[in-house]
């Protein structure tokens, strides 16, 4: 790559087209387009079309990439103004830095930040972990890397384990990648004892030997429950303390009344939550539509916390909920995005308790079609707090104490109506992908009691609808007076994905539609036709994992997943700053009283809904490596003990394992599958033993042993007693290089 990339207008040829000279284009010109090799080649015709396998070969060996626009470039290429990171500081007093996003399977070029060279004269000196922007110089096969901007000095922040070598001491952080352990002088400690889980900042101070660091914050003692979900918290950098000045912003709110709000305390609204549910965000009724213009069909309310009332633009409290974007839920606490005094009381729908609430008026017909809508500000009184279990319990003929009077009344109705939008919901034939969901139960220590897989009944199922309805209205209703709103949405799979799960399928004898639109009627037929089949939870998992994933947009490109043209978040404010945004855009629109979208929020939304969808990833993030951490822990006793699982991961350096009986993740390493090479077969999503043909494919069955655990990083490894099936070896190198680019030589030394 050269400092400044040549112009692609400037199409002087070279030499001729070969593979050589094309990559070598590419280095030089990492943002160009077919249009510009084909000029700068000089290509017309059948040239064209040589250039375009050419280009195919080189993407299927991992190569070449398009990027958006239809721009090429070469896998591993670095743009000259590139994010980096600061990793390690070597004997020269040198700090290295790899590329931040580094999307080649080759160790990246070695980027070094010499002194003199970091564009910066003032604020602290650069520390190992940090981020910044930097323009790149080529030097040779490395590069020199001179500082734009810096991302932020707390970027480097570490959590470790503690421990104490007389006078010094020494931290192992809890990240499984991370590539060393930090060194911290006796002035750097901060108190802390040995044992104890820390949080840490690397220092810039250049020295030999492990990098230097310093104590930031002592969260107590690894070896306690309460640490896993710390671990989480501190990895992930979400916010868990409430500044004063929220706290006490909430504490001065008082509660909605009847001058503001339509009074609907007399219609016997109900929650269905959990029994473990920490908030109550959401009621719901129904009943036969009076209306002579719709006989048989049905009229409902979704009633929602009027969130908006109470958090009032650019207040403490709502900027607080901006930057946190979402509750955060672990297996022992929640981080929630409201403080307690909202979270838990004055937005919570308790039962017989006077609650303010954004209602959604629907009306259905006979076949569950959503025929219309209306909202308004309301005041409600909840008829019953009920959980899931009870509610299908009730419907099947078993009701207790508490839902025997409720359940013709109010129960039934609520069924019928749910009936008829599943009809609605099989004509529409959203995404049906069947992927158990498990459970960690913690005991009273704090410790996991069990790990089951969670039941789903038809009461979800039911709340469930009633939710997407009513989203589906917010977003309706929005449009139709043309109020800018965030809608979550959901892209169709990518024409990668797309190519890969149509080969996929198509080395199981299944062909994916072509020249068609892709809708998802036709994946489920696909899923439909693999039930009861032994390829069923293959083709669920590889299905799952050629979608996209969902976000927040001030643009609508619809929900593909859900068979929704127009769909917004609008029934947990509580919990998703995404829910308050449409809750202020209903506001506005209709009028409701104070609380309403402002003109500097719509000039922010692309913003809001660009930062909202990254706290909703990082969220993901910190629940799973809190969940793995908790299940790692729990397996801890069980070393040595023998599993039934199935491959949910298939990667060049071996195989993931999900154990049937509690979903625990863990690792086959490559080199303890036998005595041979073996090929990642990527569209095969397989690893093939070169000489044996011994396949093992994503999906298929194992028996395993556990071999080790290591809580605090979550990490579980296996060895594998019974798997794989026969097939074909692959007999040379020339067989191996027809092949596309997944397929990957690794050798098992064992």
């Amino acid at each position: 790559m050269k400092t400044k990339p040549r112009d692609p207008s400037e199409h002087k040829q070279d030499g001729p087209l070969t593979r050589e000279s094309l990559l070598a284009y590419l280095d030089l010109n990492p943002a160009a387009t077919k249009r510009d090799l084909s000029r700068h080649f000089g290509l017309k015709g059948g040239g064209k079309i040589v250039l375009k396998r050419m280009l195919a070969d080189l993407a299927n060996d991992g190569e070449v990439k398009r990027k958006p626009g239809r721009k090429l470039s070469r896998v591993g290429s670095i743009p000259e103004v590139s994010v980096v990171e600061v990793i390690e500081l070597d004997t020269d007093g040198e700090l290295l830095c790899r590329p931040a996003n580094w999307d080649s399977p080759n160790k990246p070029p070695r980027i070094t930040l010499t002194p003199g060279h970091d564009g910066i004269s003032e604020g602290p000196a650069i520390g190992i972990g940090e981020k910044f922007l930097a323009r790149l110089k080529l030097n040779g096969s490395e590069y020199e890397a001179k500082i734009i901007k810096r991302l932020g000095v707390s970027s480097g922040k570490t959590v470790g384990v503690f421990r104490k070598l007389g006078r010094q001491g020494r931290v192992e952080p809890v990240d499984r990648k991370a590539r060393h352990d930090f060194h911290i002088a006796e002035a750097d400690m901060g108190g802390a004892i040995d044992g104890e889980l820390v949080v840490i900042e690397p220092s810039s101070e250049r020295q030999m030997g492990l990098p230097r660091a310093r104590v930031l914050e002592r969260l107590g003692r690894s070896n306690e429950p309460k640490a896993i979900s710390l671990i989480a918290i501190h990895t992930h950098g979400i916010p868990d303390q409430f500044p004063q000045a929220v706290l006490s912003e909430a504490d001065r709110v008082k509660p909605a009344t009847l001058e503001d709000h339509v009074d609907l305390r007399h219609v016997p609204l109900v929650t269905i939550d959990p029994p473990d549910a920490r908030d109550h965000d959401d009621a719901v009724w129904a009943t036969l539509d009076d209306d002579e213009s719709n006989k048989g069909g049905y009229k409902a309310i979704v009633a929602i916390a009027d969130v908006a009332y109470y958090v009032q633009p650019n207040s403490a409290i709502d900027r607080e909920a901006a930057r946190r974007g979402n509750s955060v839920y672990f297996p022992d606490r929640v981080v929630p995005m409201l403080p307690e005094r909202l979270s838990a009381d004055l937005c919570s729908l308790k039962e017989n308790q006077d609650r303010a609430i954004l209602a959604c008026h629907l009306k259905f017909d006979p076949d569950g079609k959503l025929k219309g809508h209306r909202f308004e500000r309301a005041l409600m009184r909840s008829a019953a707090r009920l959980t899931y279990q009870e509610v299908q319990e009730a419907l099947e003929g078993n009701p207790n104490e508490k839902t025997k009077p409720l359940l013709q009344p109010i129960l039934k109705p609520l069924e019928a109506c749910y009936r008829a939008l599943v009809r609605a919901r099989t004509k529409r034939s959203p995404l049906d992908l069947d992927l158990p969901e498990h459970k960690i139960e913690l005991g009273a220590d704090g410790h996991v009691k069990s790990i089951g897989v969670r039941e789903r009944y038809d009461a979800h199922k039911l709340i469930e609808e009633f939710m997407i309805q009513a989203n589906v209205a917010a977003a309706e209703a929005l449009e139709s007076k043309r109020c800018p709103l965030v809608y979550r949405v959901h892209a169709p799979p990518s024409a990668e994905k797309l190519h890969a799960l149509s080969d996929f399928l198509g080395s199981m004898n299944i062909s994916l539609p072509k020249g068609q639109t892709l809708t998802t009627a036709m994946l489920n037929q696909i899923l439909e036709a693999a039930k009861n089949t032994p390829n069923n939870d293959l083709i669920n998992v590889v299905m799952l994992r050629s979608q996209s994933q969902a976000e927040y947009n001030p643009d609508n490109i619809g929900h593909f997943g859900l068979a929704l043209h127009r769909y917004a978040h609008f029934t947990s404010p509580i919990r998703r700053y995404a829910d308050l945004i449409v809750h202020r855009a209903l506001v506005r629109s209709n009028k409701l009283g104070p609380g309403g979208l402002t003109d500097m929020e719509i000039s922010h939304l692309t913003t809001t809904a660009q930062d909202i969808s990254g706290f909703e990833r990082r969220a993901m993030a910190a629940e799973r490596d809190s969940n793995d951490r908790y299940i790692s822990a729990f397996m801890s006793d069980r070393v040595g003990a023998e599993f039934d699982g199935k491959i949910s991961g298939v990667t060049r350096f071996g195989l993931f394992i999900r154990l049937a009986e509690t979903g625990a993740d863990g690792l086959i390493p490559i080199r303890a599958l036998g005595r041979e090479f073996f090929t990642h077969n990527e569209k095969m999503h397989a690893l093939v033993g070169e000489k044996s043909g011994l396949t093992f494919r994503l999906g298929e069955r194992v028996r395993v042993r556990l071999e080790e655990t290591t809580p605090l990083t979550g990490g579980l490894r296996f060895a594998l007693l019974e798997g794989g099936r026969p097939g074909k070896p692959i007999r040379n190198v020339e067989q191996r290089k027809s092949g596309p680019k997944q397929q990957t030589r690794h050798k098992n030394r064992r």
